[in-house]
């Protein structure tokens, strides 16, 4: 009798379990979601293909049905995960998505996702992670994304979204991570969220001036990628002195003038600064020298004139630095020649003298005297 009792109750355990436990408009959600995939781009083998809903996606243990790509909430009645296996899935998004309220994480990264992100999205209140990396998606941004408050990190790099940037980003209160870097986004940048700490726009078509009110407050970041876009103007003192800041690349824009200021006490977290391949014009800025954890310059094809700095060649940390393709002069500093340098990186294509032919920092060689004199409209100072 004793093992009846137990055999009855085992199997009242696991019929339980087997009922259904997710609330149904989460169910439809994700019906809806996987009918706007394409079929054809299922494999038999992948997670999406164990989504088959004669068993509750909730019902555990998951054996053969939904074995991965969704996770549920601890009582076994809500939707609380997609993340999907990266092996070519192609369709939209359906707006659907919406109903899954207590979605937390959406992640459709290296598929081929096509169509408009739908502004529906804004009914997923706690969503933290939207990571669409490395699909087709086009259209601009919706809007309406600026709703999502629970919001830590968005992604929607490597697709095909166009427009200007949503303008009230900053009330994504609070996101952490901003990756948009690879589409064809236009215009300019909107004030962006205080709790920030990585910021990537690379490789869009982004214009203006890299203003100071877009980044007031902004005292966590530490990456700012902005590299292969179209902004112009002056970057002011004030950029490099955000108290967080860490690895800032610039290249490939169209900036024309740099100011830089001795950090505050002496006192700095960068490390990297690229702002190579833009028009900045002047001297080479001295002031580099004085952050104490720089590590890599590279200023490389701009407009800068002058002699480098005495301070670059005594700062310890440095480790990589290029200054190729200006018009700097003189003769570059001797310690970047001593048998102990541990510097890499490239002076050439300048009008320096007495560059050492057999350092690979004088590679490629300088610039013609001819172009040097054009260059001064004369005749190069020492």
């Amino acid at each position: 009798m004793f093992n009846l009792v137990h055999f009855l109750l085992f199997v009242l355990h696991h019929l339980l379990q087997a009922q259904a436990l997710t609330l149904p408009q989460d169910i439809s959600a994700l019906k809806a979601f996987k009918s706007s995939i394409k079929q054809s781009s299922i494999p038999s083998w992948s997670c999406l293909a164990s989504w088959d809903f004669s068993d509750d996606p909730c019902a555990v243990p998951h054996r053969t049905r939904f074995i991965c790509s969704v996770s549920c909430s601890p009582d076994a009645t809500r939707i609380t995960q997609i993340t999907l296996d990266p092996i070519g899935y192609s369709g939209q998004l359906t707006p659907l998505i919406s109903q899954l309220t207590q979605l937390t994480t959406l992640d459709l990264s290296d598929n081929y996702f096509f169509g408009r992100i739908p502004s529906s999205i804004s009914s997923l209140r706690n969503l933290q992670t939207l990571t669409l990396t490395s699909n087709s998606f086009s259209g601009s941004i919706p809007d309406s994304v600026t709703a999502l408050k629970s919001l830590e990190t968005l992604d929607l790099s490597h697709n095909a979204l166009s427009g200007k940037l949503p303008k009230s980003l900053n009330s994504l209160t609070s996101l952490k991570r901003l990756d948009l870097s690879y589409n064809k986004l236009t215009g300019f940048l909107p004030k962006l969220s205080l709790n920030l700490l990585e910021l990537a726009l690379k490789a869009n078509s982004l214009s203006g001036y890299v203003s100071k009110s877009t980044f007031d407050g902004l005292t966590r970041l530490e990456v700012v990628e902005l590299n292969d876009n179209s902004f112009s103007g002056t970057l002011g003192a004030w950029f490099f002195l955000l108290p967080s800041l860490q690895q800032v690349d610039l290249a490939n824009n169209s900036f024309t003038h740099v100011e830089i200021s001795k950090p505050a006490g002496g006192n700095s977290d960068l490390v990297a600064v690229n702002l190579g391949f833009n028009k900045i014009e002047g001297n080479l800025p001295a002031n580099f020298a004085h952050y104490p954890m720089l590590s890599s310059l590279s200023l490389r094809y701009n407009r800068l004139r002058g002699a480098i700095p005495l301070g670059y060649s005594k700062k310890k940390s440095l480790r990589r630095l290029f200054l190729d393709g200006n018009f700097l002069i003189g003769t570059p500093p001797t310690e970047f020649f001593a048998g102990d340098t541990e510097v890499t990186g490239s002076l050439g294509d300048n009008c320096l003298r007495g560059c050492p032919a057999n350092s690979q920092l004088c590679s490629p060689r300088q610039k013609s005297y001819a172009i040097c004199k054009r260059a001064y409209s004369g005749k190069p100072r020492s």
